[in-house]
Order: C-alpha cells, then sequence, then structure tokens
C-alpha cells in the first residue's frame, strides 16, 4: 500500500529551491527558510516566481517527486518528474481501450455517474443540514439521480458527455443554497453557473485552485502505477492535457473540493479580503488567502474513510491513487468494471 506524503506548496515571490544532500531547502534572499528530506514529500507545486536548481529537479526526479510549476492563478505551466514506472504493456492496453469506443465507455461511464452521485450525497447533506425551504435542492437531487442513471446507460460517449453537462448545470445551479453566510457576505459568495479561464468570482475562483490541486494529485496517480495521464476514456485527447487524470478527478471533484470550499466559505474560514479582482474582471486568491486554501487541503487530504470497494481505511488523499491502481487492474483484465469512487 502506499503511504500518504504531503506535498510542499511553494509560494513566496522569489523563493529559490536548492538540494543540500539528501534535502530539499527553500531559501528566500538568500536565508534558509525550510528544510525537507526529499524522502518526505510526495510532490513539490511551485505558484507564481519560483525558482529552483538543476541539482534539486535531478534528485526529485530520481526519489519519484514530480515538481510543479504554476502561475499565481493556480494554471500549470511546466512538471518535471523522473522516468514513469511500469510496464510497456499497461499502456499499450490503455492505448487500445482509448481507441475503442465501447472500451471507453466501459471506465468513463461509472466514471461519470459516479460524479453525479456524489454531487447528489453533497446536495443531500445540504438539505439534511440546512433544510431546504424553497424545494430547489431536493428537485435537483431527483434530477441528479435520473441523469445517474442515464449515465450508466448511455450507448455513445458523446451521449455521456451531454448527461454529464446536463448534470453539471443542474448541480451548479443550486449549489449556492449551500452557503449559509447573511448578507453581504452571502452575496459575494453567491455562485449561479461555473465560470473558468478566468474564474470571475471568488467561489469560482476556489473551486478553479481546489480542482487544480487535485488535477496535481491525479497525474502524479497516474504516472506512479504507470499509465499515461494524457490518454484519457471520456476527456478527448489535446496536446498538453492530462486527459486521464481529468477523468480520474471527476468522481472525487464533489466530495474532495466542492465541500472543502463550501467549508471554508461557511466557516469563514475564506473572507471577500482572500479575494482581488484583476484588471479583466479575473479573481484570484490573495497570497494569505491561497495559504489558508493549501494548508485546509492539506488536512483534509488526512482524514480517513473506508474505501466503499476496497473496504480498507484509507487516507482521502491516497483515493486518487487508489483508483489509479483498479483502473490500471481493469486495463490488465483482472476486473470485470471499473469500481468507480461513490461516496455515501
Amino acid at each position: 500500500m502506499k503511504h500518504h506524503l504531503n506535498t510542499l506548496f511553494i509560494q513566496t515571490d522569489g523563493a529559490y529551491l536548492r538540494k543540500d544532500g539528501r534535502a530539499l531547502v527553500v531559501s528566500v534572499d538568500r536565508d534558509d527558510r525550510l528544510r525537507v528530506p526529499v524522502h518526505t514529500i510526495g510532490g513539490v507545486v511551485c505558484f507564481g516566481r519560483v525558482n529552483a536548481s538543476t541539482p534539486l529537479l535531478a534528485m526529485c526526479a530520481e526519489e519519484g517527486v514530480a515538481v510543479s510549476f504554476l502561475s499565481e492563478f493556480g494554471r500549470l505551466r511546466a512538471r518535471v518528474s523522473g522516468f514513469t514506472p511500469g510496464n510497456v504493456l499497461l499502456r499499450r492496453d490503455q492505448y487500445r481501450a482509448a481507441d475503442e469506443e465501447p472500451a471507453c465507455l466501459r471506465i468513463a461511464g461509472p466514471m461519470v455517474a459516479a460524479k453525479i452521485a456524489n454531487s447528489r450525497t453533497t446536495l443531500l447533506r445540504g438539505v439534511r443540514d440546512h433544510d431546504d425551504p424553497t424545494g430547489r435542492l431536493g428537485a435537483a437531487c431527483r434530477r441528479l439521480a435520473v441523469l445517474a442513471r442515464e449515465a450508466i446507460a448511455a450507448r455513445s460517449l458523446d451521449a455521456l458527455r451531454g448527461t454529464e453537462g446536463d448534470a453539471a448545470g443542474v448541480y451548479f445551479e443550486v449549489l449556492d443554497g449551500l452557503v449559509t453566510l447573511a448578507p453581504p457576505d452571502h452575496d459575494c459568495f453567491s455562485l449561479t453557473h461555473r465560470s473558468r479561464r478566468p474564474p470571475r468570482d471568488p467561489t469560482n475562483c476556489l473551486l478553479s485552485f481546489l480542482y487544480a490541486m487535485l488535477g496535481h494529485d491525479a497525474r502524479s496517480a497516474c504516472e506512479a502505477c504507470g499509465l499515461d495521464p494524457a490518454v484519457g476514456f471520456l476527456h478527448r485527447d489535446r496536446p498538453g492535457r492530462p486527459s486521464l487524470a481529468l477523468d480520474l478527478m471527476e468522481e472525487l471533484r464533489s466530495f474532495l473540493c466542492d465541500r472543502l470550499a463550501l467549508s471554508l466559505i461557511n466557516r469563514r474560514q475564506v473572507q471577500p479580503r482572500d479575494f482581488q479582482t484583476l484588471d479583466g474582471g479575473a479573481v484570484n486568491l490573495t497570497d494569505s488567502g491561497r495559504r489558508t486554501v493549501l494548508t485546509a487541503y492539506q488536512t483534509r487530504k488526512q482524514d480517513e474513510i473506508t474505501h466503499p470497494y476496497l473496504q480498507e481505511r484509507v487516507s482521502v488523499g491516497l483515493l486518487v491513487h487508489l483508483q489509479a491502481r483498479l483502473l490500471s487492474r481493469l486495463l490488465r483484465g483482472e476486473l470485470e468494471d471499473y469500481p468507480a469512487f461513490i461516496w455515501k
């Protein structure tokens, strides 16, 4: 079983990462601020103007620690990783399956159905905890139950993608009902639809940032078990797009990211002052806001749950790695169906 290792996030402007023995050292203005043994971390994510030495990158590559460089908005710019383990036979199985629509549906159908089911569970828990005076949440839950069944029964990838789009529209139209703040803070965090590239309001900004963090973990999970993160079954191939990582994210978005975003908002751990509006209308997290979100994300990943298929206690941070390995077993013919993660 893979052990859960924390990801090291670097966001100090002008920080420099270097190697000292078998440790990673973070310096700012030639002053050493942090020293971490490389074997204790699972990945490094750098935001904004952060530099790293060649020996440090080489050491991380040798140790299997991926180093990602993101813009201050959380958009991936580059990623440095070492030789990917695994065998060529698994990747050949992956490529063959990705070229056949029935094989893609066999994998993508359960992924989308699980995504819709987990979104529905998020809304149901909101009804339980906060009531539903207008009935909008209950109606959305009933519609999502129908769409989850449609996802399983989809006869083509285009139909499946259409069902996923319909479910996303239903879900994000009512997600605002789970924000329990009183005006004027509620108005700041109101959400009526999903906006991205760039996000146009604080809640969309928060969701996009958390999705970027989950995307980093999903790509690492693909590489760790020998899968090609660029070749997916739901998302179409596109140069530079980690399609398989995006596939694996789907069933975990609501469970991990959306619920964490709502918790941060409702508990006032993030507030309007933690966001800034840039020229053109894009909304971005401030340095202090980003630090709060990263800390909460790492803490959430350390929580433990019982995996619904494996029936083992695992940390939340390992879920995407376990799903990648279950997908590998399916591609090798060891499983008949893909056991998507469904939160209950």
